[in-house]
């Protein structure tokens, strides 16, 4: 069965996050009370996911390399988009990622007081991503960019658990139909099974996110159909965490939510990067 390789340092297995960094990600989300600017809200759920990430693989001696992570922006330019020491590279070993953040920001969070409460409390947050939010939306042109990563990094790792791609988009691509493009990375694979791309659309407009759809029948338009047939189905465990998460799932449930609120955007996260047990 495909899917099922385990992740070591020997084995690593790797997320590349592709992050739409266009003009419209200055808007808010649609319908929530927060104004903050999209491309923040996602700069902070990479952030803490990658700061998550870090957590999961840090043992007493050392942070163990059982992911690679890259992110890529596209929109003014298609380009390698973490900060600080990593800036410019396409992919880094988690313990490059969380021995280098580019900066750590102090911000507060609401914690219980013991009394039934809420109270403020200050924490260190690591910064290795920041947002952007210019130019058009030239998602082809990042698909294609990460299957040239993705393929010197398959032909490195031939029996690793595959690559997961998560591109996050709040609208359209301009320069042209990204289908071919994400056909060709999920062609890639592993002896384990072909590279997962699962898609992200944040939402322009007050409305009920559609989550890990099965069919196109809930989907409003062409434009949420073509992003779902661009994503791949949920594996098995992925599914299995999906479901004890309380999401309604099936053997053809794909890893693609549309009209996603921040509250969508990081469960999708939690579920997309919880691949296999590590050893």
């Amino acid at each position: 069965m495909s899917y099922q390789a385990e992740i070591s340092r020997s084995n690593p297995s790797c997320f590349l996050f592709l992050i739409d960094q266009s003009g419209s990600m200055s808007d808010p989300f649609g319908g929530g009370e927060s104004k903050r600017k999209k491309a923040d809200q996602v700069a902070d759920a990479i952030n803490r996911l990658l700061q998550n990430l870090v957590i999961k693989c840090a043992k007493e001696e050392g942070i163990r390399d059982y992911f690679h992570v890259g992110v890529i922006g596209y929109g003014d330019v298609v380009a390698p988009a973490l900060a600080g020491a990593l800036a410019g590279k396409e992919m880094a070993p988690i313990s490059e990622v969380g021995n280098a953040p580019a900066r750590v920001e102090q911000r507060m969070k609401k914690v219980e007081d013991g009394a039934g409460g809420l109270v403020e409390q200050p924490i260190r947050f690591p910064v290795w991503f920041d947002p952007k939010a210019h130019g058009a939306t030239p998602m082809c042109q990042a698909l294609v960019a990460a299957h040239d990563i993705l393929k010197r990094w398959i032909d490195q790792h031939p029996d690793s658990f595959p690559p997961i791609v998560i591109n996050i988009t709040d609208g359209e691509a301009t320069d042209g139909n990204p289908s071919t493009a994400a056909a060709a990375l999920r062609g890639l694979a592993t002896s384990d099974g072909n590279v997962l791309l699962f898609n992200i659309h944040l939402s322009a407009k007050a409305g009920a996110a559609v989550e890990f759809p099965s069919t196109v029948d809930a989907l409003p338009d062409e434009f949420a159909r073509s992003m779902f047939e661009l994503s791949s189905v949920l594996t098995a465990t992925m599914r299995n965490i999906a479901q004890q998460e309380g999401y309604v799932v099936d053997e053809q449930s794909r890893g693609f939510v549309f009209n996603a609120d921040m509250v969508a955007l990081i469960k999708f996260l939690d579920i997309g990067t919880r691949p296999s047990n590590l050893r």
